[in-house]
């Protein structure tokens, strides 16, 4: 990956910005720029150079990850050796990542920065992130090959008696057998009623005949999140739900057939929203449809009411409409897709279906 070739375009917004320099905090942001895979690392950048920081634990992972950067490595914290640089290189006006970046944290980079005006920047790093490069989208079809490869083993071994949280934990197995570093997020798994909650914490819920399975979990792999939701019956469900399913899918394929480049994150979750109001459960879609996946698991740009976010080719975004009905249990269908100036790739290869082969 071409981590100066990003460094340098996001240099050239600092003129606009009306900064001199900009502190990078946020680690995946930090990742981005220069390849740091540690949980501790800042970048000093300019437009004409950069300065990486970091503590004596990554001083020689930082070495070979990061081997183009002058590297400063320090004891007692970032705030020192950060001005110490930004006054040999003549900052007057510092940026620096206000999402990233504590009110504690600001006010001792105001107390060491003294001379410096302190520029606050949002969401520079994650708009560049917005479109992903091709070692990106290997990257991502990778984590969603394993995602896919865990649910095909887990429905082959769905059982009575097995609770969610066991059927978590069996998921997160298999996406690491299948070459994940760990899990995307925290893996959420579902059975009968309880799949009326859209993000519901797995317990001792034991499986029984006729329980959906509502099962939301993804693999990381290179840095790179994958996002699924797959709800599959075991046995035979209320007929109630099988209409929600079917509901559900036309309404996933209305979303996914409105994404393309230029559209719009409220015009595609109106696509799909409109099908689960014409049917009578738009009280029922409790939340947006979607949202980008990367280096984070949610990050921009988001398809939901009210976004004027313009889908660029290259992003690649989950539509993932849900149906919940308390009591009942509820449907939610997830699949990610690389946005295309005429339509866009779906990820994964796991069916959909409420009773999978």
């Amino acid at each position: 990956m071409d981590h100066g070739l990003r460094r340098t375009r996001l240099a050239s917004r600092l003129v606009e910005l009306r900064a001199d320099a900009f502190l990078l905090t946020r680690l995946p942001n930090v990742r981005y720029l220069t390849g740091f895979t540690g949980s501790n690392g800042q970048v000093l950048l300019t437009p004409g150079d950069a300065v990486f920081f970091t503590d004596g634990r990554y001083t020689e992972q930082a070495r070979y990850e990061v081997p183009d950067l002058e590297r400063v490595t320090y004891l007692d914290g970032f705030l020192e050796p950060v001005v110490q640089a930004a006054e040999r290189l003549g900052v007057g006006r510092l940026g620096f990542e206000s999402e990233g970046v504590t009110f504690g944290t600001y006010q001792d980079l105001r107390a060491a920065a003294k001379g410096m005006e302190l520029v606050p920047v949002g969401g520079e790093v994650e708009r560049l992130r917005w479109v992903k490069d091709v070692n990106e989208l290997a990257a991502l079809d990778r984590a969603q090959g394993a995602t896919d490869d865990a649910f095909v083993a887990i429905v082959a071994r769905l059982r009575d008696g097995v609770t969610e949280r066991e059927l978590a934990f069996e998921l997160e197995a298999e996406m690491r057998r299948a070459g994940a570093e760990r899990s995307a997020f925290d893996t959420i798994v579902a059975f009968g009623a309880d799949a009326a909650e859209p993000h519901h914490e797995p317990t001792d819920r034991a499986l029984a005949r006729g329980d959906v399975v509502k099962m939301d979990f993804g693999a990381l792999v290179d840095g790179y999140h994958a996002d699924m939701t797959r709800t599959v019956a075991f046995g035979e469900p209320p007929g109630e739900l099988r209409d929600v399913h079917d509901l559900v899918r036309k309404a996933q394929q209305a979303g996914i057939d409105a994404v393309h480049a230029g559209a719009t994150g409220a015009e595609v979750d109106a696509a799909a929203r409109s099908v689960i109001e014409d049917a009578g459960h738009g009280e029922h879609f409790t939340h947006g449809l979607g949202h980008g996946v990367g280096l984070e698991i949610h990050e921009g740009p988001r398809l939901r009411r009210g976004s004027d976010d313009a889908l660029p080719a290259g992003a690649v975004v989950t539509v993932e409409p849900g149906v919940y009905l308390p009591g009942v249990g509820g449907v939610r269908i997830e699949d990610m897709v690389e946005v295309t100036n005429d339509g866009c790739r779906v990820l994964p290869r796991s069916g959909r279906d409420l009773f999978p082969a």
